[in-house]
């Protein structure tokens, strides 16, 4: 008897034991905020480099793939709910986001064309063709870059160190993140840093929607390839071809229009009234919330 009741003891003490010690802290890392983050990140990482230069409607659908594996990280791994990519208001968010797209560029390249830095003209044929592959191409990229930017860093980031730190670092990992571009430079990581980082991450703290700030990056980009103007330092065909006079301080110069100081101005007053209004409404984490 005494045999027998000592060998489960010794089994409880051994290999299985410790396989089961090992996956407990797996999944204490896998739900931490850098885990989780981590995770997300590969996997929407993944599907976005398979599928942003894709033909035809590839960058959609990967888009769509990418917001399937940032809900299944998030519940799976964090153990969270995911508002932020809830479908009810999810149009009327992103086109809310896209009129503030909109009305920035319009306004940057009116600005620095009423000071002589641009001038346009219709660029010809293929309209369709061309407004077809910019919607594409565009809003892939919005939907992965603020699934992994804001829907995941910022977030995770947020949990460990409040909103303000986490607004911050993803600015300068966003910025950092557009420096192997055509033209880029210092100044243009600056630049995107702030007038995109900021004010995108701005956004999604006064909103706590995925599709409204995908709704301000997409309708920005796609409005300044239309313009005939290089994407963070990428020439695609637009319906105008934009010719760039005076200094790069003013028209961005190879980069685009995004290393502009104009658009750097126009993004921290947008960016300033967004992030009164979310702390005000109690969506603003201060490092000793996030903490509890």
């Amino acid at each position: 008897m005494r045999t027998t009741s000592e060998t489960p003891h010794a089994t409880d003490s051994g290999p299985d034991k410790d396989h089961d010690s090992g996956g407990g802290r797996l999944r204490r890392i896998a739900r931490s905020p850098l885990g989780w983050m981590l995770a997300g990140l590969a996997g929407v990482g993944l599907v976005s480099g398979l599928t942003a230069t894709g033909p035809g409607p590839v960058p959609v659908l990967g888009a769509a793939a990418a917001v399937a594996v940032y809900a299944w990280v998030m519940r799976r791994a964090a153990g969270r709910s995911v508002p932020e990519i809830a479908r009810p208001g999810a149009g009327r968010e992103a086109l809310l986001g896209g009129a503030i797209g909109l009305g920035f560029v319009l306004v940057s390249a009116l600005l620095i064309t009423a000071f002589g830095g641009y001038s346009f003209s219709w660029a010809g044929d293929g309209v369709v063709s061309v407004v077809a592959t910019a919607v594409m191409v565009q809003a892939g990229a919005a939907v992965t870059e603020e699934l992994m930017f804001r829907g995941l860093a910022l977030q995770a980031l947020e949990r460990l160190w409040g909103s303000r730190a986490a607004l911050v670092i993803t600015s300068l990992f966003f910025g950092v993140a557009h420096l192997g571009a055509e033209g880029a430079s210092a100044w243009s990581a600056l630049a995107i840093a702030v007038e995109a980082g900021v004010l995108l991450g701005a956004a999604f703290l006064w909103r706590r929607s995925i599709w409204f700030v995908v709704g301000l990056h997409f309708v920005w980009n796609t409005t300044v390839e239309l313009l005939g103007i290089p994407v963070s330092g990428h020439t695609s065909d637009g319906l105008f071809t934009a010719d760039v006079h005076g200094s790069d301080l003013l028209t961005g110069g190879a980069f685009g229009l995004e290393a502009s100081v104009v658009p750097v101005l126009l993004g921290v007053a947008l960016a300033v009234p967004m992030l009164v209004l979310a702390r005000r409404s109690g969506r603003f984490t201060t490092r000793r919330r996030a903490n509890r």
